[in-house]
C-alpha cells in the first residue's frame, strides 16, 4: 500500500474526465481517441500537477543479458505531470541529467516530450498516458574546453555544420513502443514494471503517493543526411553509452518506475520556465549532484570495465595505459586539420 498522503492534497479536485469514456480504463486503457498534444501548447490549462520525485531507470548494460541490468535515479523534482481540475494531462516533464563521458567530458542528457495524451484519477491514484519522446544529448559548456571538442567545433563552424554545442542543435535519438519500430507512441501505466524485480532500494512504497511506469525501445540516431555529421553524431552517442552502460543503445530497452508525490496547485509560468531553470543548474554543475550510481541488483556499483569484459574485450590495465599515453601522444604532436581525423580519434578512444 502506498502511504497515504490525503491530507496534503490541495483543495478543487473535481475528477470525472477518467470516466468519460469507457475505453479510458483499466485493465487496458485506450486513449486513441485523444489527439496526441504538443507538450508546451496548453501549459495555461493545467491546475495540478504530481511530481516524478523519484524517477527510477532500469536497463540491460549488455543487451540481452538480464543479469547485466542496472538501476539508477535520476533527478529529483524535475519531472512532473500536469492536469486539470478533471484529470486531463495537458503537459509532461520528463527527465534530465549531465553525465560525464569517456574521454570528452560532460555531456546534457534530456528526455524530450514531443507529445502526450491521458488521464489522472486522484480518487483511485491511477493515471494512464500515452507519450512519443526524443533523447537528447548535447555538449555542456565544461566539456567544450576539451580539447577534441574545441577542434571539432571549429572544424565544423568552418564548413558551416551543425554542432551538438547546445539543445537546438542536440544529437537526436529516437525512441518506440518495444518491439515496434513503427510506433513511436509508447504508454505510461499504473503500478511498477512488470519486465523485473526493482530492489527495494529503488522502491518507494512507503512516502509515495502513486507509482506508474514506462517501457520504450531505443531507436536509431537522427541523421541530418550529412555523413561527416552523422558520423560525428553516433561516435557521440558510442561514446556516451561506452560510459553510461548502453542506456541510449539500439534496441535496448530503457524502462523505469515513477514514484508521484502527492498533488499540488501548479503556477503556469513556474511550469513553463521549470525545466530550463533545471538545465542550467546541471550545466553549471557537470551533472555531478543530482542522480545516484548505476547499481545492479546486487548492490554493486556499475563500472565501465563491466561492459568491457561482457562484450568479451581483454585488455590489460597495461595495455589500456599504454593506449592512453599513446593518443596523448598523437594529440600533443599532431595538428589536427579535418573532420575525418575528429572521427578517427574518437573512435580510437571506444
Amino acid at each position: 500500500m502506498m502511504y497515504n498522503q490525503n491530507s496534503n492534497v490541495p483543495p478543487g479536485w473535481l475528477g470525472g474526465f477518467a470516466e468519460s469514456k469507457p475505453a479510458f480504463a483499466y485493465p487496458e486503457p485506450d486513449l486513441s481517441s485523444l489527439p496526441m498534444l504538443c507538450n508546451m501548447d496548453n501549459i495555461e490549462r493545467i491546475k495540478r500537477q504530481q511530481r516524478i520525485y523519484w524517477p527510477e531507470f532500469s536497463w540491460e548494460t549488455i543487451k540481452g543479458d538480464p543479469s547485466s541490468r542496472c538501476f539508477q535515479r535520476f533527478a529529483h523534482n524535475i519531472s512532473s505531470i500536469g492536469y486539470d481540475d478533471s484529470g486531463r494531462v495537458w503537459s509532461i516533464i520528463c527527465p534530465q541529467q549531465g553525465i560525464c563521458a569517456h574521454k570528452i567530458g560532460c555531456l546534457n542528457v534530456e528526455v524530450t516530450v514531443t507529445g502526450q495524451r491521458g488521464w489522472v484519477n486522484e480518487t483511485t491514484k491511477d493515471l494512464a498516458a500515452d507519450m512519443t519522446v526524443e533523447g537528447k544529448i548535447w555538449f555542456s559548456p565544461s566539456s567544450q574546453k576539451n580539447e577534441i571538442v574545441q577542434q571539432a567545433w571549429e572544424l565544423f563552424e568552418e564548413a558551416s555544420l551543425p554542432f551538438p554545442s547546445d539543445k537546438a542543435n542536440a544529437i537526436q535519438v529516437s525512441t518506440h513502443k518495444v518491439g515496434n519500430p513503427d510506433q513511436p507512441i509508447f504508454t505510461i501505466r499504473h503500478g511498477e514494471s512488470q519486465l523485473f524485480q526493482a530492489p527495494d532500494k529503488f522502491r518507494h512504497e512507503e512516502k509515495a503517493w502513486t507509482v506508474g511506469h514506462i517501457e520504450v525501445e531505443i531507436g536509431e540516431v537522427v541523421t541530418h543526411n550529412h555523413p561527416i555529421v552523422d558520423a560525428f553524431n553516433q561516435k557521440i552517442i558510442d561514446i556516451f553509452n561506452f560510459g553510461s552502460g548502453n542506456m541510449l543503445l539500439a534496441g535496448n530497452v530503457l524502462t523505469w518506475n515513477l514514484w508521484f508525490t502527492a498533488p499540488k496547485l501548479v503556477n503556469t509560468v513556474m511550469w513553463r520556465t521549470h525545466a530550463e531553470r533545471w538545465r542550467r543548474s546541471i550545466e553549471a554543475d557537470h551533472g555531478r549532484h543530482q542522480s545516484s550510481e548505476k547499481e545492479y541488483a546486487d548492490g554493486s556499483e556499475f563500472k565501465v570495465l563491466d561492459l568491457l569484459e561482457g562484450k568479451k574485450k581483454k585488455m590489460s590495465k597495461k595495455k589500456m595505459m599504454k593506449k592512453m599515453e599513446e593518443m596523448k601522444e598523437m594529440k600533443r604532436m599532431k595538428e589536427i586539420k579535418d573532420i575525418d581525423e575528429i572521427i578517427e580519434i574518437i573512435e580510437s578512444l571506444l
